[in-house]
C-alpha cells in the first residue's frame, strides 16, 4: 500500500468531530453568490447538521467520513463543495469528480439534486447506471462533463472500456458506502479509487461503520475526519415507531385494518421477497386505489415510473422489496409498514428512514409473528429504543418470549483528533 495511506483503523473510532448544529444559514458557510441563489431557488433555508459539519471541512480540501442516515441532507453536503470547487467545461473536459452509490434508483437522485444545486451556472452532469442506454452515457462523456455520478458496476464498465477518464477527478465520493460494500461491490469500488489520482479527496457517506468500512476508509483515506450525525439516528422524535404481534395467517387481514384506521398520505409497505411483495399486490390492488409494487426482478423501466409516480402522489401505498430500502428521497411518505420483520437491523434502520423526511413526521409499524421475538429485541438495541406495542379491536396480541436483558454498554473510549491533512493544491473557489 502507498505511503499516503497511513490512517488506521482505531484511529477512525478516535478522530470523530461533535460540533453542534449552531449555523443557522448557509449565508454563514461562506458561499459564493451563485450557490446562495440556487439554494434560495431550491428552498433550502437552514443547514442540517450533517451539512453544517460537513461543507467546511470538504471546502478545506479534507478526506471526512459522514455517518449520517438518508433524509439528512448529505447529498448537498457533498454535493456543495464540489460545485463550488468546479473547474468550467472550457477548462477542463474531463471528470473532476465521481460520485459512487449502490442503486440506479440514488444515482439518478443524487444527479438531479446536483443540478438543481447547480442552478445558474453551466454544470455537465453525466448519471452512469446499470438498465439505462449506454450509448448515450459515451457521447454524454465524449462531449465533456464535470460530475460523473454512478452504480460501481457501470463506472467498473465504462473503465474498462477507457470511455471514462479519471487523471483530472480531484473528488471522489463514496455515498451509501455500507450498503455498496454488503452487496458486493468492493473490487469496483477498490478499482475506481486506484485509477483517480492519489491526491484526491474522498469523501465516504455511510449509515454504519462496520468493519468492511473502515478497512475500506483505512485503505484510502487520509487522516479522515469523522462526522457522526447518527447517535440518535432512530430516536428522532419525527418517527413514531410501534409494533403487532400477530399470527402469521392474519398479517394481510391485519395490514388491511391497519390502512384503514391510518389512512396514510403515502405508504410503503416493507415485504422480504419478490414473490411475497406481488402477492400482496395483487392482493390489495382490487380493494385499495392507487397501489403499486416495486423488487428487483422489473425492468428498471418500470421502477423508474413507479418510483415517479410516487414522487407525484399518483401512488398511495407501494409495495416493494428492500430495494427501496437506501437512499430513496421522499418527503411525502407518512408510513412505513414493515410486513415481514428484516432480518439484519440496519435494514430496518433504513426502511424506518423513508419516512419522518427533514423534520416531517413519520410513524413506522412492524409486524412480529411468533418466533421473531428476539429479531424484535435486536432492532431495539440497534436505534437504542423501545418500540410501542399497538393494537386493533378484533386482534387478540400474540404472546411473544420474554425479552433478553440488555447486555451492559461499555463506556466508550475517550475520542482523539488527528491533525488535518494537507493537501498539495487545494481546489480554487
Amino acid at each position: 500500500m502507498a505511503e499516503r495511506y497511513t490512517v488506521h483503523m482505531n484511529q477512525i473510532a478516535e478522530t470523530t468531530t461533535e460540533t453542534e448544529n449552531t449555523v443557522e444559514s448557509f449565508d454563514e458557510l461562506d458561499l459564493s453568490p451563485a450557490m446562495r441563489r440556487a439554494l434560495k431557488k431550491a428552498d433550502f433555508s437552514t443547514p442540517s447538521p450533517i451539512q453544517t459539519q460537513l461543507i467546511p471541512l470538504a471546502m478545506e480540501g479534507e478526506d471526512v467520513i459522514g455517518q449520517a442516515r438518508t433524509g439528512t441532507g448529505k447529498t448537498a453536503a457533498f454535493a456543495i463543495p464540489i460545485l463550488e470547487q468546479l473547474d468550467s467545461l472550457e477548462d477542463c473536459r474531463d471528470p473532476q469528480a465521481i460520485i459512487v452509490v449502490p442503486t440506479r434508483e440514488l444515482a439518478d437522485q443524487v444527479g438531479k439534486e446536483t443540478q438543481r444545486l447547480a442552478w445558474g451556472v453551466d454544470t455537465e452532469v453525466a448519471v452512469l447506471a446499470g438498465g439505462k442506454n449506454i450509448n448515450g452515457q459515451l457521447r454524454q462523456l465524449e462531449n465533456g462533463v464535470q460530475i460523473v455520478v454512478g452504480t460501481p458496476g457501470r463506472l467498473h464498465d465504462h473503465l474498462q472500456r477507457k470511455s471514462l477518464r479519471t487523471n483530472s477527478v480531484w473528488c471522489v465520493v463514496l455515498d451509501e458506502a455500507d450498503r455498496m460494500l454488503d452487496i458486493g461491490f468492493r473490487p469496483q469500488i477498490e478499482r475506481i479509487l486506484r485509477k483517480c489520482p492519489s491526491d484526491r479527496q474522498t469523501l465516504l457517506l455511510s449509515a454504519t461503520l462496520p468493519p468492511t468500512v473502515r478497512r475500506l476508509a483505512e485503505s484510502y483515506m487520509v487522516n479522515p475526519r469523522v462526522i457522526d450525525c447518527c447517535k440518535d439516528e432512530m430516536a428522532v422524535e419525527t418517527i413514531e415507531q410501534r409494533y403487532f404481534t400477530v399470527a402469521h395467517d392474519r398479517k394481510s387481514t391485519l395490514l388491511d385494518h391497519l390502512l384503514k384506521r391510518e389512512n396514510p398520505e403515502q405508504a410503503i409497505v416493507f415485504c422480504r421477497t419478490k414473490r411475497g411483495t406481488d402477492r400482496l399486490y395483487r392482493h390489495f390492488s382490487h380493494t385499495h386505489e392507487n397501489c403499486g409494487s416495486m423488487h428487483g426482478d422489473m425492468q428498471q423501466r418500470e421502477r423508474d415510473r413507479v418510483l415517479q409516480s410516487l414522487r407525484d402522489r399518483k401512488l398511495k401505498i407501494l409495495f416493494a422489496t428492500d430495494v427501496v430500502g437506501r437512499g430513496i428521497d421522499i418527503s411525502t411518505i407518512s408510513h412505513i409498514i414493515n410486513y415481514d420483520v428484516p432480518q439484519d437491523c440496519d435494514d430496518y434502520v433504513h426502511r424506518v428512514g423513508r419516512t419522518g423526511r427533514m423534520g416531517r413526521e413519520g410513524v413506522a409499524f412492524t409486524f412480529v409473528v411468533p418466533g421473531e421475538g428476539e429479531v424484535l429485541t435486536s432492532i431495539e438495541q440497534r436505534i437504542n429504543k423501545e418500540l410501542k406495542r399497538d393494537s386493533i379491536e378484533g386482534f387478540e396480541a400474540v404472546t411473544l418470549p420474554p425479552k433478553a436483558p440488555e447486555p451492559e454498554t461499555p463506556q466508550a473510549p475517550s475520542k482523539k483528533r488527528l491533525n488535518p491533512m494537507h493537501r498539495k493544491v487545494k481546489r480554487r473557489r
